[in-house]
């Protein structure tokens, strides 16, 4: 006989028990879901839809008995040290209405705490969100979340609200008697009945996290590092706290003299600065594994220990340090930018630039590398990764199978030496000659062989084509116009291919046709032929310089005149000769 049962219970509550239960700490959000709140018009139509007595979906709660601690909803301590129930779907909705009917602030998608402020006209029953305006007129209510918090009784709100309205104009018995009815009818929406279902606390994570995807297909599906997440919520708050602190501070420059995050490459988010740590911390790439290691399960009893969960905190604790050592972090970025690539613009996988930053804090904490060796080695790695690719598919995987042949390494010398052969042993001679060359047969506009060839460009110290700026300097991210410095321009202009019979987009869109020049020469260029718009520029330099910069663009001599199709291939080979003269250059 089959030993699948059902896994849930029903409970029906009405809103005012469920914003009871939150006060008192016994509902709790475990953070599975992103902590933030929804835009304030979705708060708005939340509000419309109960006022007109609309179905607004049930709640999924997950019992909590085992577990000691979770985050709570809301900025108050709670009586309960542990909530009894978890809310795993309906986060936003509760978090919302509890916001508002508790006047309580949120945290938004920024990392910043923010009233929601809903106003109602009773007039009308129609509800928006607050602005100068509404603020302004009589007719509103501007935060319908003062009816609740005040703590005045219904009639008295009521009364209160006519008086204020009559002053202002006068109002016929049956105006006032509709007035007073919406405004009851807002009032009573703390009676509005929801059905949770409530989820048995035997369930695992695992089986949690496929109920929710499955019965919610527009929610953002659960992965380990939301569980992870979660446990940094129970188990070590801050820990948590001081992953958004960072992620929110790196969105923001520093002003005058302050420390900050803040970076041209990267604005983070805690799940991604968690690999980082767990990479270092466990040597683990995959963090499916990490979770039940957290968690302080004994890998021979299956048995979970608060003691041995609490040594695997302390040893994930003494890694986050390090993941958020501002000099550490400022340091890795300055090593990229040692490689040539200026800013995130030239970054097309973001896992090659976190699991970069694994390996830098691996070699510069674990084997305490001098920093001027492991700014050449962590700036060759990461040039190296991202022009092969090496973390495109199955990242986590592959990166698993990088720490787990560190894992036995015991010197600094020895890390690097695996550096450099596992470079060595993929970037051979028929990968300059035959493999690149043939990756750049593409029209993606994002592709990492491209930004290595800008990235080498900055590193031979090559000429903007068609100016005597360096590309380093119109590359610099600190720059900030209502247009960019350089434009990726087509040698052959896709207007002037179209008129010569070469209808296929990816063809004209080719990554050897690209070329960096400054905006008014692409401008001025337009859709001319090469062999119209080239003899024009060349006057502007000498032949020495004019041969300097069509080398250092991997451009042929008389390409102006050669067929696309032959110069397409001609240039390929020479792109990749660039791109290795950069890489090589590295040391």
């Amino acid at each position: 006989m089959s030993e699948l049962k059902t896994c849930f219970k029903r409970v029906d509550y009405d809103l005012s028990s469920l914003l009871h239960f939150i006060d008192v700490g016994d509902i709790g959000l475990p953070d599975i879901q992103r902590p933030f709140v929804w835009k304030n018009a979705k708060v708005r139509d939340l509000f419309d839809s109960m006022y007109r007595g609309f179905p607004v979906g049930y709640l999924l709660f997950w019992e909590n008995t085992a577990m000691n601690g979770a985050k709570q909803i809301g900025m108050d301590d709670k009586q309960r040290e542990a909530p009894a129930r978890l809310i795993v779907d309906g986060q936003q909705r509760l978090t919302s209405l509890y916001a508002v009917f508790r006047g309580q602030k949120v945290l938004d998608e920024n990392y910043a705490f923010r009233q929601i402020e809903i106003a109602f006209r009773p007039r009308d029953g129609k509800f928006e969100v607050a602005d100068a305006a509404i603020r302004r007129d009589p007719e509103w209510i501007p935060n319908i979340s003062e009816l609740w918090s005040s703590g005045a009784s219904s009639r008295k709100l009521v009364n209160s609200f006519i008086d204020k309205l009559a002053d202002k104009s006068e109002l016929s018995d049956e105006e006032e008697e509709h007035i007073a009815h919406n405004l009851d009818r807002l009032f009573d929406l703390q009676k509005y009945p929801f059905t949770a279902l409530e989820i048995a606390q035997s369930v695992d994570e695992e089986q949690v996290a496929d109920i929710f995807v499955r019965i919610n297909s527009e929610g953002v599906k659960l992965n380990q590092a939301d569980f992870i997440l979660t446990l940094l919520s129970v188990f070590w708050d801050k820990g948590r706290a001081d992953l958004e602190t960072f992620c929110r501070k790196a969105r923001v420059p520093a002003k005058g003299s302050d420390t900050s995050p803040f970076n041209h490459f990267l604005e983070p988010d805690p799940d991604q600065l968690l690999r980082v740590a767990v990479a270092l911390a466990f040597n683990r790439g995959r963090l499916k594994s990490v979770y039940q290691v957290l968690r302080g399960k004994d890998p021979d009893t299956g048995e979970y220990d608060p003691q041995r969960r609490q040594d695997q905190f302390d040893v994930l604790s003494e890694a986050q340090a390090h993941v958020l050592n501002l000099n550490n972090w400022h340091q890795y970025f300055k090593a990229l930018v040692g490689a040539g690539f200026r800013s995130g613009e030239l970054v097309s996988s973001v896992n090659a630039l976190l699991f970069g930053y694994a390996f830098y804090l691996i070699g510069k904490v674990r084997f305490g590398l001098p920093e001027y060796k492991l700014q050449k080695a962590i700036g060759r790695w990461f040039f190296f990764s991202s022009l092969t690719g090496r973390y495109t598919s199955s990242p986590e995987t592959v990166m698993d199978g990088d720490l787990a042949r560190i894992r036995e390494i015991g010197t600094g010398d020895a890390f690097m030496h695996w550096l450099g052969g596992e470079i060595t042993s993929e970037l051979t001679n028929d990968y300059w000659q035959i493999t690149l060359p043939s990756e750049f047969d593409s029209s993606s506009a994002r592709n990492p062989q491209l930004f290595a060839f800008f990235a080498a460009q900055n590193r031979l110290g090559a000429p903007v084509l068609f100016s005597h700026k360096t590309v380093a300097d119109m590359l610099d991210p600190t720059v900030k116009a209502t247009k960019k410095a350089l434009e990726r321009h087509h040698l052959f202009p896709k207007a002037w291919l179209e008129k010569q019979g070469v209808e296929d987009q990816r063809s004209r869109n080719q990554m050897a046709n690209y070329a960096l020049v400054e905006w008014p020469d692409n401008i001025d260029i337009s859709d001319r032929a090469p062999s119209d718009y080239v003899p024009e520029l060349q006057t502007r330099f000498s032949d020495s310089d004019w041969q300097t910069m069509h080398r250092l663009h991997a451009l042929p001599d008389a390409w102006q005149a050669m067929p696309y199709d032959e110069f397409l291939g001609e240039r390929r080979k020479r792109m990749a000769q660039i791109v290795r003269e950069g890489f090589e250059k590295l040391g």
